[in-house]
């Protein structure tokens, strides 16, 4: 199937060619004819296979059309947990609008001087990309008005559920008319998640794409059991310098815990920055720039990046330490094998980590195999660990954790180990 054959405006599809796409993904395919019909939709599928597409191509193709009211305000509100996540989908709606004429567009987050923001408020807007918590303190000023929004998207809804943002999802959604078109996003559709879809969306459609159990096959995952700090920091070096070409984010627990790793890092001789919450939108932006041309090699990252950062040029994701919440660590790894790359995802893990670990192996629906380089090997194993589950399709005896041999390092290799029974 083509773009052509979704019926998308002839402006639409001729942006799509000129950056490259020619045929839809999956979520893509099932998702636009549903949306184009008028009907509010409720989607799941795995990060990293194009919904930002899919509900910005059917919002585009609305725009395309006289407004249903004119005045001031957005006819299309796009909603979104952070700040690089609403960059992100601001750059997709320029990418695919630009051969359509006299399109305005704004985004209004944290971190970002208010009176531009108050500013742009005041204006007719086509699509207005933003956080929660500053569109409420705008909602709160009486700035914004909703009286001709034609359509509302929620992205990573679920998301926005973990870091508290739905009951201020809840108030702006109370602000827009009923009669608008409703569109939620989400990388799962369970429990707190559905119950906001009843409250917030009309007989919707449901799209599931993939399973969690289905996600992330073009990722090799691996885990490295460490004895203590020390240890984790000179396996982390080691696996750094492996690839001079490859770039990398490493996650972290703390803000605080990101600058002293990434100031370490840096000292050490790599390429390596820190992006995390208590820096300001410039500083952020920055960062992720320099991230882009290829100037920041090692990312060094709370779960505020987890979701919106989309460099196709991330090769490995490590998660220096485990996510307290299991679904964060299917995010996470999703910043590698962009766009169906091939990406590698490392985890470090002590004993401390065994009740997060055996979270997320369940989360996902598999174990996480255990890896050990030369020379850095563990003084002892996991407590309470069973060597880790075999994947399926894992051969019977095969050994629960396997020597590295250089190649657990950081180096791009999409050789296959038989041996190790891994699956895709």
């Amino acid at each position: 199937m083509s773009f052509a054959e979704l019926n998308l405006n002839p402006a639409l599809v001729q942006a799509l060619a000129a950056a490259g796409y020619t045929e839809p993904t999956p979520v893509q395919a099932q998702s636009i004819p549903v949306a184009l019909t008028g009907f509010d939709l409720m989607v799941s599928a795995p990060t990293g296979t194009g919904k930002t597409a899919a509900f910005v191509l059917p919002a585009l193709q609305r725009l395309a059309l006289a407004p249903v009211k004119n005045g001031r305000g957005p006819r299309v509100l796009v909603l979104t947990p952070t700040r690089e996540l609403a960059t992100q989908v601001t750059a997709a709606v320029d990418k695919y609008c630009k051969f359509m004429r006299h399109m305005r567009t704004g985004t209004v987050l944290g971190g970002m001087p208010y009176p531009k923001q108050r500013k742009l408020l005041e204006q007719s807007l086509d699509v207005l990309v933003a956080t929660p918590g500053r569109l409420i303190d705008f909602i709160d000023q009486g700035k914004v008005d909703f009286s001709r929004l034609e359509l509302l998207i929620l992205d990573e809804a679920d998301r926005m559920l973990d870091m508290g943002f739905i009951e201020p999802v809840k108030r702006i959604a109370a602000k827009t008319p009923a009669t608008r078109q409703t569109m939620m996003f989400s990388a799962t559709l369970d429990g707190n998640i559905a119950k906001l879809g009843r409250e917030l969306l009309r007989d919707p459609k449901l799209i599931e794409v993939a399973g969690k159990q289905e996600q992330h096959e073009n990722i090799e995952q691996l885990l490295h059991v460490v004895d203590d700090g020390s240890h984790k920091h000179r396996l982390l070096d080691h696996l750094l310098r492996e690839a001079s070409q490859s770039q990398a984010i490493v996650f972290t627990a703390t803000k605080h815990g990101a600058d002293r790793l990434a100031d370490k890092l840096f000292h050490g001789g790599h390429e390596a920055a820190a992006l995390h919450g208590n820096m300001n939108q410039s500083q952020r932006n920055r960062t992720l720039a320099r991230l882009r041309s290829g100037a920041v090699r090692v990312l060094v990252a709370t779960d505020v990046a987890a979701r919106g950062i989309d460099v196709a040029t991330i090769t490995h994701v490590i998660n220096y330490d485990l996510p307290k919440v299991a679904e964060d660590y299917v995010h996470r790894i999703g910043r590698t094998g962009r766009a169906g790359a091939s990406g590698k995802a490392i985890s470090f893990a002590s004993s401390e980590d065994v009740r997060q670990l055996k979270q997320i192996e369940r989360y996902i629906g598999q174990a996480i195999e255990r890896m050990s380089v030369p020379g850095f090997e563990a003084k002892s194993p996991l407590r309470a660990d069973n060597g880790g589950a075999k994947r399926p399709g894992a051969r019977r005896g095969a050994p629960p954790s396997r020597n590295a041999q250089g190649r657990g390092g950081f180096r791009s290799d999409s050789r296959r180990s038989a041996a190790a029974g891994r699956t895709r």
